[in-house]
């Protein structure tokens, strides 16, 4: 559900906020920060510091309290392995030393030190950016290898759940009358329904044992990734996400976002393109990373997952435009549609593009090419 900022959101309530963590300064200028379309975020000085200062959306995420309890573990865990190449945003308690507080209207907001000397990037401009964002992925997966997942709470239980993603759109697909007349809608659900079987592959991988849980970021897109002034990928960031999960999921929506260097504002379906380029060098990065740490059904279950993620978000897409715009922030009526849309004419270039893309993720993880399995339609 969209979270909106509030009459309260002017700087002398955020600097009432955020005089309640423990800084040495009191705060200065406040002003939104980012592009994020869950939680609200602000920058803030104090002192000569720069902060990050964050209001965990409650509507997507019920328990914060686990949020930030999933942050501490992940924090003590890597506290040895900075020198490693990975930077984690340094969160700052309250003065009363809890690692959050909630505002008189319930919200949660936490404080976070801002990582200087890194910014983010608009789109990948080269192969070595691509690179650089696969090894901080992939820097990422092998450092938190040695963290058992019971340790993590589910921040969002039924997040990558792709066949209940998939059932709630078919059920609401039939309650809904006037809104399936439009051309679009019916485009994009006749697209869904000759892809039924591919949103359970890496449910069924994991059910059968062929994946097993492994500790995810969960939203690993270019957004996420701070650069350093050498150009190096450096941090992870928007951590609310970081649970048990898949890394099929992790890499394969980091490649979603980075591939399609039109992103979600494509004039067309036509001008929707898997970089087959880019996915190659982000592959390298990671394997330089991961190689030695992947089964062969790991690798060999790449290309679904690279296949399964824009389907999966054209389906939330979709289904968020039939619910009335109620989780995604919109600017006009069908922008979900559209960009649902994108998605799905992503999948349809990947599914054109699978020879390769099988052989680009066999040449980089040292297995046999596997066989071609069901095509775009076959049986599905």
């Amino acid at each position: 559900m969209t979270q909106r900022l509030r009459q309260s959101d002017d700087a002398p309530s955020l600097r009432a906020i955020a005089a309640r963590f423990a800084i040495d300064s009191p705060p200065g200028a406040i002003e939104p920060l980012g592009r994020g379309l869950i939680n609200d975020t602000f920058s803030l000085q104090a002192g000569g510091r720069r902060y990050v200062l964050q209001r965990i959306n409650g509507a997507v995420f019920p328990d914060p309290e686990r949020i930030m309890s999933n942050l501490r573990v992940l924090g003590e865990h890597l506290a040895g392995q900075m020198s490693a190449g990975l930077r984690l945003p340094t969160l700052i308690a309250t003065r009363d030393g809890a690692p959050s507080l909630r505002d008189a209207n319930g919200g949660c907001w936490r404080l976070m030190e801002f990582i200087p000397d890194a910014v983010t990037l608009e789109r990948i401009a080269d192969d070595g950016q691509a690179r650089e964002v696969g090894a901080v992925l992939g820097r990422f997966h092998r450092l938190t290898e040695s963290l058992p997942c019971e340790r993590l709470g589910l921040s969002l239980p039924d997040f990558h759940a792709t066949p209940v993603y998939l059932e709630r759109l078919l059920t609401l697909a039939e309650q809904t009358g006037m809104t399936l007349e439009d051309p679009a809608v019916r485009t994009a659900l006749d697209f869904v329904s000759t892809r039924h079987a591919l949103a359970s592959v890496l449910d069924e991988a994991q059910r059968d044992g062929r994946l097993r849980l492994r500790v995810t970021h969960g939203d690993p897109k270019l957004d996420n990734i701070l650069f350093d002034d050498d150009g190096r990928a450096v941090a992870l960031i928007d951590l609310d996400t970081v649970q048990p999960g898949l890394i099929q999921h992790d890499l394969a929506d980091c490649l979603r976002s980075c591939c399609n260097q039109c992103g979600e504002s494509a004039d067309g379906d036509a001008a929707v393109r898997f970089d087959p380029a880019l996915c190659a060098a982000i592959l390298d990065g990671y394997a330089q990373e991961m190689r030695d740490l992947l089964t062969a059904a790991d690798i060999d279950l790449l290309y679904d997952a690279i296949r399964l993620l824009p389907f999966e978000l054209g389906l939330r897409f979709l289904t968020d435009h039939l619910e009335g715009d109620r989780y995604f922030r919109v600017s006009e009526r069908g922008q979900n549609l559209r960009k649902a849309g994108i998605q799905f004419a992503l999948v349809a270039d990947i599914e054109r593009q699978e020879a390769t893309i099988r052989t680009l993720i066999a040449a980089r993880f040292g297995h046999n090419e596997p066989q071609r399995r069901k095509g775009a339609k076959d049986a599905e």
